[in-house]
């Protein structure tokens, strides 16, 4: 028979909280509490998300958005009326389901915008193509910072947080956060051509 001290890898301790538990945890603003709720449900809600969309860029989104969503609301979560992992996975469907719908709507106005127009002349494909190799460029360029430059750039710049925002979401210092941010922004500055 085995037991929990055995080590690593014989299971989950018994002495771990479990999932409800770091949930109403999180909803007191505990963070260690959140990075137990992120480790847990991070796997199981890219699952889903992934099967609904098929994306994996999409899917990434979708399961940051949802696991910020449980982190600000995780106050609305009740054991009572089911467990922690069903509410999360319920978010998390929710939210992929939404981005089907978006993009699908996207999809159809395009469809209809597309058969009442003519196609467009070279110069706006030639604009395009210039537009999709800029992205890749920048895209190249972000990946070639460093992890913790990449989460801080990303928070800051594509989820639209502030500073202190970004401070709190990662649990580290306002200065640390700024500091990142620098070194992140004249990393890109320099893979992208521009000057320091």
């Amino acid at each position: 028979m085995r037991s929990a001290d055995h080590g690593e890898g014989a299971g989950q301790r018994t002495d771990e909280p479990d999932l409800d538990q770091l949930m109403l945890r999180t909803a007191d603003g505990d963070r260690e509490a959140f990075t137990g709720v992120y480790d847990r449900a991070a796997g199981p809600v890219m699952g889903l998300v992934h099967r609904v969309l098929r994306d994996p860029a999409q899917s990434e989104e979708v399961v940051q958005d949802v696991l910020l969503e449980v982190w600000r609301t995780s106050g609305r979560f009740h054991p009572g009326r089911g467990s922690a992992m069903t509410w999360i996975m319920t978010l998390a469907h929710r939210r992929a389901v939404d981005r089907v719908r978006s993009s699908q709507a996207r999809a159809d106005r395009e469809r209809r915008v597309a058969v009442l127009t003519p196609g467009p002349p070279f110069d706006d494909v030639t604009e395009q193509v210039e537009t999709h190799l800029e992205w890749q460029r920048v895209r190249r360029c972000v990946h070639a910072l460093t992890d913790v430059q990449r989460e801080t750039v990303a928070l800051a710049y594509y989820g639209g947080l502030s500073y202190k925002e970004v401070a709190q979401s990662l649990a580290v210092p306002l200065g640390t956060v700024k500091t990142r941010l620098r070194d992140g922004l004249i990393r890109l500055r320099a893979c992208l051509g521009g000057t320091p």
